[in-house]
């Protein structure tokens, strides 16, 4: 891997289906040794997490590091609340934007960098249901596009 490349981990599908990203950030996170090691093997999962800040910090909700085989006392619990790590001004501008009406914060990426794991961040507005039938709409037309030009192309 290069200087800069990227390795990742987790992804997170569903906040694309369920959100319009209108923003990304990323964000150092604060774990102990054996979760780093669980995170390299790629036992993460951020389907059901989101952020929240409180008292000026970034913590993650519902992130699941299975605990590391090897770890067995230093091991913490799968689903505690981690802290984010991002500058004060990044923070206090996200909060400012998370106070109005329909904005939140949701986990996109788990990924090393530089061998460090970080958060790819989202600031994010829900969708409607008719916003989420006209994405897979859409979805299925760039399918049978691309079905049928695979289909002109063998002959």
């Amino acid at each position: 891997m290069g200087k800069d490349a990227q390795k990742l981990v987790a992804n997170n599908k569903k906040a694309y289906h369920d959100f319009f990203i209108d923003e990304t950030y990323e964000a150092g996170i604060a774990l102990c040794g054996t979760e780093v090691k669980s995170i390299r093997m790629g036992k993460c999962s951020i389907k059901e997490a989101y952020i929240r800040i409180e008292n000026g910090e970034m913590l993650v909700y519902g992130m699941h590091v299975s605990p590391y085989e090897k770890g067995n006392l230093f091991n913490k619990d799968p689903m505690r609340v981690k802290k984010l790590l991002m500058h004060r001004h990044e923070i206090n501008k996200l909060a400012g934007r998370t106070a109005q009406k329909g904005f939140t914060l949701v986990p996109l990426q788990v990924y090393f960098k530089e061998g460090k794991v970080k958060v790819e961040v989202g600031l994010a507005r829900g969708k409607k249901l008719y916003d989420k039938r006209q994405d897979l709409a859409k979805k299925d037309q760039r399918r049978e596009v691309e079905k049928e030009f695979k289909v002109k192309n063998l002959y």
